[in-house]
């Protein structure tokens, strides 16, 4: 009986100790669509989802934790949209706390507006997947039967955020960089021969046909959910949300390939060189393309390329669900010319000429490989060095990293003081805080009772000090970490702002408005030194109009009274940083929220976005930590990169205290 005992004490023990993480998949895939027109229908879906269960189980997925639902794979369920939600409910029902959960799926994208979604498109548009049983608009057009909304998607991804899953989401579909985030794809055009078809996934909604007039159930929606932040949250698009993107047999030049999505090719592809953070993952997909992207080119001169997109918590170790980064260093790629490695990143982020670096070379098998370097020259959004000499025999596969050992000595906020610098103080790149005896931007001394104060000790400081309104007196060091962090990213605005003098970005547009209710009272375009107050029963709004004709790399932050960065855009945490492209006969257009107060500071920067481009957030933060973004397809200007920062006021200036 005693035994019997023990082994039940036991047994109940066991049942209350938490459950082991677990990591699940849901992998959807769409080659086949019934109700539509055969030469619509794609080819490479069902591999798409056999090559994605082949390298997660090499990953360490159990097969019984991959769920699949596509046609043509043997023991999977048809991908029609019932099957998707119940899918969906059931990997939610089986996930808690400390789980990771990859929502991945490949076919046909397709946009139309939808008047009812809570985050409109800067161009009004809406994304919806294709699921196996499509018809055709109903509604007005404003909703597809058998479509599955972006809002639909990001509903069940908060709902696996509030239950502590870690969410991976995977779209190989075009249209695709804003499936996550409640210009019609072009006419196909030649595929080419049958036994080296390309297949370009996107439609148009008038080319679905309405199928036998049944409506199909919508999806069933996600339980409902308090808005969760996205720290443990990370997505890959294969395209941008105007772009397609192609399916073709892959690798190139082999007899035995078979056709597959691009992106989901190159995630394959990437995952053998074994990165350690997603970051890295999604650099090495990157990497995959070129010589895709040049054939395609060459075949298909008149189409745009897709440039795949990626956004949310990038420095997170890979398939974990861990909080901490391993490094948020930021760490460019590089293309090498024979001696030589050129970086698409220069001044704009915080790169200067001399300035010390690690490079890195990554190898085939995963092996990496790295020496220290000097830049030999920092162009606006450029920079070049030469290969170390000890990484000259690198292979010829190897994909290479840069990265700077410390900020540029001119960017970091010089503090006097006679003791150390508050704990806890973190800054994006490149901005830095640095005690020293001599020479100073700020000197940080007790002020008696009044607590502590930072006196400027030059010129520029006193700029900085100026330019945002008066803080409460500093009686703690949590109030001077905040003040000394805020210093040193005004003073790497500043230069961001002299690097931007007199350039502008051809075809944008911004104004700080001022609305009561839903009447525009008043606009004042950008630039502009200050704007007024917004009065009682008021309030401001950026408004971005994009008809440059290219994406943007777009930051918005805003200092309110306190001294507090508000992200204006991106505005959620983990969103990506891309602005839509516009055209002027059709530009995207967009307006953002504020903040509240009397007073306050909106600083704006925005560029082109470029082909292979390292990550552009320009080292600015706000409340919340931003995404990554990396471009591949768009055509290159000619010149130099064309760059917009510009700073206002609104409301009465207040002076250094």
């Amino acid at each position: 009986m005693r035994r019997l005992l023990l082994l039940l004490l036991f047994l109940l023990a066991l049942a209350a100790l938490p459950a082991a993480a677990v990591q699940r998949a849901l992998l959807v895939g769409v080659s086949e669509l019934p109700f539509q027109p055969q030469n619509l229908w794609l080819q490479a879906p069902r591999n798409d989802v056999l090559l994605m269960r082949e390298v997660l189980q090499q990953q360490g997925f159990a097969p019984a934790d991959i769920a699949t639902l596509a046609d043509g794979v043997p023991g999977a369920q048809p991908p029609d949209s019932r099957a998707i939600g119940l899918a969906l409910a059931q990997l939610l029902a089986r996930s808690g706390q400390g789980d990771f959960v990859l929502l991945y799926f490949s076919g046909h994208g397709t946009r139309l507006r939808d008047a009812t979604k809570r985050y409109q498109e800067p161009d009004g548009l809406a994304e919806n997947f294709l699921a196996r049983d499509v018809r055709g608009p109903i509604g007005g057009g404003s909703a597809l039967s058998g479509g599955v909304r972006d809002v639909d998607v990001d509903g069940w991804i908060q709902a696996f955020l509030a239950r502590g899953v870690f969410v991976w989401a995977v779209f190989d579909t075009c249209s695709a960089a804003s499936m996550t985030r409640s210009t019609r794809a072009a006419d196909t055009p030649d595929p080419g021969p049958p036994d080296d078809e390309v297949r370009w996934r996107g439609l148009r909604p008038e080319q679905l046909a309405g199928g036998d007039g049944a409506a199909v159930p919508p999806l069933p929606a996600a339980p409902a959910t308090a808005a969760t932040p996205r720290a443990r949250y990370v997505a890959f698009f294969a395209s941008e949300s105007n772009q397609v993107t192609p399916e073709l047999r892959l690798p190139r030049g082999d007899r035995q390939a078979r056709p597959h999505g691009l992106l989901t090719w190159a995630l394959a592809q990437g995952l053998q060189r074994r990165p350690a953070t997603w970051r890295e993952l999604f650099d090495d997909a990157l990497a995959a393309y070129p010589p895709v992207i040049d054939e395609l080119e060459q075949r298909f001169p008149q189409r745009e390329l897709p440039s795949p997109v990626a956004e949310g918590s990038l420095d997170l170790p890979l398939f974990d669900n861990s909080a901490l980064p391993r490094s948020t260093q930021p760490a460019w790629p590089a293309q090498r010319a024979g001696a030589s490695l050129t970086v698409d990143a220069g001044l704009l982020d915080g790169l200067e000429a001399q300035q010390a670096v690690t490079v890195s070379a990554v190898l085939p098998d995963g092996g990496a490989r790295s020496a220290p370097a000097r830049l030999q020259e920092a162009l606006l959004s450029q920079s070049r060095l030469g290969v170390p000499a000890t990484l000259q025999g690198a292979a010829g596969g190897a994909l290479w990293r840069v990265a700077p050992v410390a900020p540029p000595a001119s960017l970091v906020l010089r503090v006097r003081t006679d003791r150390a610098l508050p704990a806890g103080i973190s800054l994006d790149y490149p901005a830095a805080i640095e005690p020293v005896d001599g020479e100073a931007d700020l000197l940080w001394a007790p002020a008696g009772r009044a607590g502590q104060r930072l006196l400027p000790l030059s010129a520029d400081a006193a700029r900085w000090r100026g330019a945002v309104p008066a803080p409460p007196p500093l009686t703690s060091d949590a109030a001077v970490r905040r003040q000394l962090a805020l210093m040193a990213q005004l003073k790497w605005f500043e230069r961001l702002q002299q690097l931007a003098e007199g350039r502008r970005v051809d075809g944008l547009d911004l104004a700080v408005e001022t609305w009561e209710g839903e009447r525009l009272v008043a606009s004042r375009p950008l630039p502009a030194d200050s704007v007024a107050a917004p009065a009682p029963g008021q309030r401001l709004r950026l408004l971005v109009r994009n008809a440059s004709g290219h994406s943007l790399d777009l930051a918005a932050l805003a200092l309110d009274l306190r001294g507090d960065l508000w992200s204006v855009y991106p505005g959620e945490a983990g969103e990506a940083n891309r602005f839509e492209r516009g055209q002027p006969q059709s530009p995207a257009m967009k307006r953002f929220d504020l903040p509240d107060g009397g007073a306050g500071r909106l600083l704006v920067v925005a560029s082109p976005a470029l082909p292979q481009s390292a990550p552009r957030l320009f080292g600015l933060s706000g409340a919340a930590p931003l995404a990554d973004l990396r471009v591949r397809g768009q055509a290159r200007p000619d010149r130099e990169r064309q760059v917009l920062a510009v700073a206002v006021r609104w409301g009465p200036a207040a002076p250094p205290p």
